[in-house]
């Protein structure tokens, strides 16, 4: 695949660097990687893979933008207030790279529709702020053998994994069932500081760019957990666990399943402040 004129200024700090050149950025070029979630993780991954001139985006979210968004999510604007977040992704990003095909999908991933959504792409981005969708998506690309980036964050603390296939642990190898509602409080409950889910967003894009291109090492096996309040980053090495019910010697999660998220009450929270 060649590149126009355009495309070799455009992406001419890229192709300078001996980890990417040519041909790292054909595979770019060549690659499809769907980002579900378009909100504050899924903000800056989707802007940064349509600057580095992923070839096909795919955008999954149901949502439509509230003020609430514009504090984090960066890919949205005042203007689109009361628009679908795909459709405002899809304006921003084709005013950024009109080289970037889109394709978008106006709905929420279920048991019943995530094969079909993630089936076409080489790299799933996990940018969703629930535990039922993050183990739906974790099952799904086991189950069809998707790589993929975990990451979630609260409050001014973020953590990331990445999946491959056959290698490392899954998300349901470092925790095997989802926490109880009342120790998993979402963003809209607990807070988080707009920045976090752009430097989070950020690396997951650069995971997907590193799966396209071959370059460096992903964080397979390993958990990556920062906070920004005191700035430190760590690393965890985290061992694929055998009696994994979906990765593991006997899988006792063979099909898809749904759980359901209990939200606290945000106006006694805001009371007891």
């Amino acid at each position: 695949m060649s590149f126009s004129p355009e495309e070799l200024e455009r992406y001419t700090r890229q192709l300078i660097l001996k980890d990417v050149g040519a041909k790292g950025q054909r595979k770019i070029k060549d690659g499809k990687v769907l980002v579900i979630g378009a909100g504050g993780l899924g903000s800056t991954a989707i802007m940064y893979l349509a600057a580095a001139g992923v070839g096909t985006l795919g955008i999954a979210d149901a949502d439509c933008v509230d003020l609430t968004n514009l504090q984090r999510q960066i890919i949205h604007t005042t203007d689109d207030l009361g628009v679908p977040k795909v459709e405002s992704a899809v304006a921003t990003v084709k005013a950024l790279n009109p080289n970037v095909e889109v394709v978008t999908y106006k709905e929420f991933v279920t048991a019943e529709n995530i094969k079909g959504i993630i089936e076409p792409y080489d790299f799933i981005i996990d940018a969703t702020d629930n535990f039922p969708a993050k183990y739906l998506i974790n099952d799904a690309c086991v189950l069809f053998e998707k790589p993929f980036s975990h990451a979630g964050i609260l409050r001014f603390e973020g953590q990331m994994t990445t999946y491959l296939p056959g290698e490392g642990p899954c998300f349901r190898c470092m925790f095997p069932v989802p926490p109880p509602p009342e120790l998993s409080p979402t963003c809209k409950e607990a807070g988080i500081i707009g920045a976090v889910p752009g430097v989070v967003g950020s690396l997951q894009a650069v995971e997907a760019i590193k799966f396209l291109t071959g370059a460096g090492d992903l964080l397979v096996g390993k958990l990556l957990i920062i906070d920004l309040l005191t700035m430190e980053f760590h690393t965890v090495n985290m061992p694929r666990e055998e009696s994994c019910p979906i990765c593991g010697k006997e899988p006792v999660i063979t099909s898809l399943v749904e759980y359901e998220q209990t939200v606290c009450d945000l106006k006694g929270i805001l009371e007891d402040e």
